[in-house]
């Protein structure tokens, strides 16, 4: 496929990375770059569209593209849960879990556990966070670019990887949560703007939306398959889904970091309900390109290939070069935000934390910045590992992998916020046997007794939701038995007084879910 680039698209994505280093660095040079808040939390100053645009910028990685299109491709909109099933769980973040959160004051979110059930926790979690982030963000989005890019260049993996984690390093290093967020704006109208292209030019090469919903296959039209579907069974979905859901958007530094940098927490909710209004175009912009193709190109032999297939095959000279940037960028993105929190959760948690609570802040900048190289150099390592799995597609590699890492933040966060008699020993078993077991399973699931290979495993997003049963179970008997004890005192967060949501806010959140629910309706009716 790598032979389809002509000289201009070169130009193009050199053009393209340019301006996107001139506005990192633009940023990055104006005045008091030298705070940690700055460099961390945007020194609190994030409107609501530049929340809404990283939060899903931080989700739309590439691999988000290919993933979604190779899925489209082979299924049809069932993947679309994975976008729009998440406004539950944007809604949860914005009333019950961000209020909380700020009214705590924190930087991260181990440090807010840190303050409900004490250090011990925190420490545990900060590890915790860094391993995931390494995991399910760094090396993960790296592994689809390094894909896309062996895709295009017919570069190898290990090159295509460092090509990328240089380019991400830059931005986090130079201008942190800031130049991400400025960066990230422009990138995703840009982002939506040629997805959209390419979706409509699909829609006209197949002659037109009747023509779309005719050919396709009834059952590609439907969010819910049935029971005995051996890919995505609807009760897999249901019960699945929200364990990565809660942990995914409500309790991942990554994707609530850019909440914390709002200036208040009316713009923080507001931020995140804009979120929830742009994951409804993940179905248009990103799964129906592979239902598209698969119309058009019926005969791939990797489904993985379906986006930059539509991308080399139907658009004109130039403009696969802004794909590519546009790919890149993406990319770039969810590096960078994965980055910026892995050096904020390591530099205020452990480093001066534990170590140096009287550093200037001069020196914790550097720190970050350290933490920034190393954790890029550990997740190319990771990233190779991930590139040895076999037997899955790309988008269940994807989805497994987080289904693995969910279950005991999930449960730890849940009970921690809701359930006030929650011990810390209970906190810290989950977090560790928890994690132990969850990640255990994932490891004898995906390498030891693959799957395709044993066939004695329940679907993965099951495999997630009994994990998942198993550790609440866990976390009450703990607390109970625990809370007997006299010297047991369960800590009680101090939240000051949770504010009323504004006006504006239920409204649009209401306005949002009965849309959510119509979607629902009409995409199930058919076949």
């Amino acid at each position: 496929m790598h032979e389809v680039l002509v000289p201009l698209d070169f130009a193009v994505v050199g053009l393209y990375l340019v301006i996107l280093i001139g506005i990192g660095a633009w940023v990055s040079f104006k005045k008091d770059r030298d705070t940690d808040e700055n460099l961390f939390l945007a020194g609190n100053s994030l409107g609501w569209p530049s929340i809404g645009f990283t939060m899903w910028g931080t989700n739309v990685g590439p691999s988000m593209l290919i993933a979604s299109a190779s899925i489209g491709y082979t299924t049809g909109i069932v993947a679309g849960n994975f976008a729009w099933y998440a406004f539950i769980f944007i809604f949860l973040l914005a009333v019950v879990f961000a209020p909380r959160y700020m009214g705590a004051r924190v930087q991260t979110l181990p440090e807010f556990m840190g303050k409900r059930f004490g250090d011990s926790t925190r420490n545990i979690l900060a590890w915790y966070m860094i391993v995931t982030i390494l995991i399910s963000w760094l090396s993960l989005t790296l592994f689809a670019g390094g894909i896309l890019i062996r895709q295009i260049l017919n570069f190898p993996m290990w090159l295509s990887v460092i090509v990328l984690i240089i380019i991400a390093a830059f931005f986090t290093i130079a201008g942190g949560l800031k130049a991400i967020a400025y960066t990230n704006v422009f990138q995703m109208i840009l982002l939506i703007v040629v997805s959209l292209a390419l979706t409509l030019t699909g829609i006209y090469s197949v002659g037109g939306v009747g023509e779309l919903i005719a050919r396709a296959p009834a059952e590609y039209w439907n969010l819910f398959l049935p029971a005995d579907d051996p890919n995505y069974p609807w009760i897999a979905i249901i019960l699945g889904y929200p364990v990565m859901g809660v942990w995914f958007w409500c309790t991942d530094q990554s994707m609530v970091q850019s909440v914390l940098g709002a200036k208040n927490l009316k713009q923080g909710q507001l931020g995140a309900n804009f979120t929830g209004w742009l994951k409804i175009l993940d179905v248009p912009l990103f799964i129906l390109p592979g239902i598209l193709c698969f119309l058009i190109f019926p005969d791939l032999e990797n489904p993985d290939e379906a986006y930059m297939t539509m991308v080399t095959k139907l658009f004109p000279v130039g403009m696969t070069g802004l794909v590519m940037a546009v790919l890149i960028a993406a990319l770039v993105s969810t590096i960078d935000s994965a980055l910026n929190a892995l050096s904020t959760v390591f530099t205020v948690d452990i480093y001066v934390k534990k170590y140096h609570p009287n550093a200037t802040q001069k020196r914790v900048v550097m720190v970050g910045r350290i933490v920034t190289v190393v954790g890029a150099l550990l997740a190319i390592f990771i990233t190779l590992a991930i590139d040895s799995i076999r037997g899955l597609n790309l988008f269940d590699i994807f989805q497994s992998v987080l289904g693995f890492i969910a279950p005991p933040m999930s449960v730890v966060f849940l009970f921690g916020v809701l359930w006030k008699k929650t011990t810390t020993k209970a906190a810290n078993t989950i977090l560790i046997f928890g994690t132990l077991l969850s990640i255990g399973t994932g490891i004898m699931y995906l390498w030891v007794f693959p799957q395709e290979v044993y066939g004695i495993w329940p679907h993965f997003l099951l495999l997630s939701f009994y994990i998942f049963v198993f550790l609440c179970f866990l976390v009450v008997i703990i607390s109970l038995v625990d809370s007997k004890r006299k010297d047991v005192s369960t800590n009680v967060l101090d939240y000051g007084k949770l504010p009323r949501i504004p006006t504006n806010v239920k409204w649009l959140w209401a306005v949002l879910i009965v849309i959510m629910i119509a979607l629902y309706i009409i995409f199930n009716g058919h076949g």
